[in-house]
């Protein structure tokens, strides 16, 4: 039987795409996140369905701080080179994050006693990707202000 993070990680590489669209529709009215609403659509599904699509790399990583390093400091470069916001790039994780789980809620992934456990552990570690991500996003946009010669 499958552990629940093996089953979240493969439901979400699996349904990236409508997972995506379904992210991609809120953050392009969302009222946080103005700079989406000017991004085609296609770009904006992509960014989504990449990252979802790199979660079971990073979620199953034998050096998890060095591949969240490199995986968000590179969705932060691109974010900032597209003109978004920080707070604007860190809520749209968010977002990743919250269409993720409501996909896997509306699959029923959580039916007996032991896959809730599983499902709590399994969020216990989704959130520390997203803590640390979040964490090297602000990192890596203070970097680019101050090379590009923006003052506090």
């Amino acid at each position: 039987m499958k552990v629940f993070a093996d089953k979240l990680i493969e439901i979400t590489e699996r349904h990236a795409e409508e997972i995506s669209e379904q992210w991609c529709k809120d953050i392009r009215i969302n009222n946080r996140t103005p700079s989406y609403h000017v991004i085609p659509e296609e770009e904006c599904v992509l960014q989504a369905v990449r990252f979802y699509k790199s979660l079971s790399r990073l979620y199953f990583s034998q050096r998890p701080s060095r591949d969240l390093y490199e995986y968000f400091m590179q969705y932060a470069e691109d974010r900032y080179n597209e003109g978004i916001s920080c707070p604007e790039a860190i809520y749209a994780l968010f977002m990743m994050r919250r269409h993720m789980w409501l996909y896997a809620d509306s699959q029923a992934l959580f039916l007996t006693p032991m896959d809730h456990m599983q499902a709590i552990e399994a969020l216990n570690k989704t959130i520390r990707i997203f803590d640390l991500g979040t964490f090297f996003v602000a990192q890596k946009y203070d970097a680019l202000k101050k090379r590009d010669g923006f003052n506090y």
